[in-house]
């Protein structure tokens, strides 16, 4: 287990945080960041019943026992603390870094030790402090993902690991990226083109959600591209993508275990419906 990081060594990493009365840290001013302001919300409704935020902890927490972190991981735009929460439990340090209001007080409910309100810039991080970030369906929301990528390699300290999963292919683009903010999709060889330009090596890629890219195409892609389908996001609509009934949850369940055994045997996936890459800081 990783030493416990104190107060005090918070805000040496980040000098510009105050420890609040609600039991978070916070940046005097927060900026806004392009997620909608219901995001938190919805999600936090369906997170723990929920198959692909389950698989995706699952994966996430998988490739963190292959590449174990140097040290705390700080989780950025990490929502209400779900990822944050399975590597708290799975023993390593986190730190939640969210700058959304539902979201922090969310995290603060599950338990997450450490929280912050805050971007990383608002909250002033350092450069070379930061031993380890978890960037979990982030990067997709930044128009200038080189800028953020480069600008989160300052911050690590050298050979510093970044954990990130975004969601993929471009084709797969459908009304419910717009509604998310998403900027774009990814391919592995385009995350990895733009990580290593800003000076990340890379030490696993692989897709997952293997079995996702052909209902997406059928049931969000192709709708959109015709004009179909919801212009507003809803719990009930959330709901009705992460809870299948009994029948779907057993093949899904057969189809995540499969999918795991090989993340974790180190072997990659050549298609799914979201990237999960490993870098470490040239």
């Amino acid at each position: 287990m990783n030493p416990k990081m104190s107060g005090s060594s918070l805000r040496d990493i980040a000098p510009n945080l105050e420890l609040l009365p609600e039991g978070w840290w916070s940046s005097p001013s927060v900026s806004d960041v392009s997620y909608p302001e219901e995001g938190n919300a919805l999600c936090f409704a369906v997170e723990d019943s929920s198959f692909w935020f389950g698989h995706r902890n699952r994966c996430i927490l998988e490739v963190m026992k292959l590449f174990p972190p140097a040290g705390a991981v700080f989780d950025i735009g990490g929502g209400n603390g779900y990822v944050a929460r399975g590597i708290q439990e799975s023993g390593s340090e986190v730190v939640l870094v969210e700058p959304g209001l539902a979201g922090v007080r969310n995290a603060v409910k599950r338990g997450i030790r450490q929280v912050v309100r805050a971007t990383l810039e608002d909250a002033g991080v350092l450069p070379d402090t930061v031993p380890a970030v978890g960037l979990f369906d982030v990067v997709e929301h930044i128009q200038d993902d080189y800028g953020f990528l480069a600008s989160i390699h300052r911050l690590m300290i050298p050979g510093g690991r970044v954990y990130i999963t975004v969601p993929a292919y471009q084709a797969l683009w459908s009304n419910e990226d717009k509604l998310a903010g998403h900027a774009r999709r990814y391919t592995i060889p385009a995350l990895r083109r733009v990580m290593e330009k800003a000076g990340y090596e890379i030490e696993f890629a692989t897709y997952f959600f293997s079995f996702l890219p052909l209902p997406v195409l059928l049931f969000r892609a192709l709708p959109y591209r015709l004009g179909i389908g919801s212009q507003k996001m809803s719990e009930e609509g959330v709901r009705s993508d992460h809870e299948p009934n009994p029948a779907g949850a057993w093949v899904l369940e057969k189809l995540m275990r499969r999918e795991l055994a090989k993340i974790a045997a180190r072997r990659t996936l050549s298609m799914g419906g979201s990237c999960l890459v490993v870098a470490r800081k040239r």
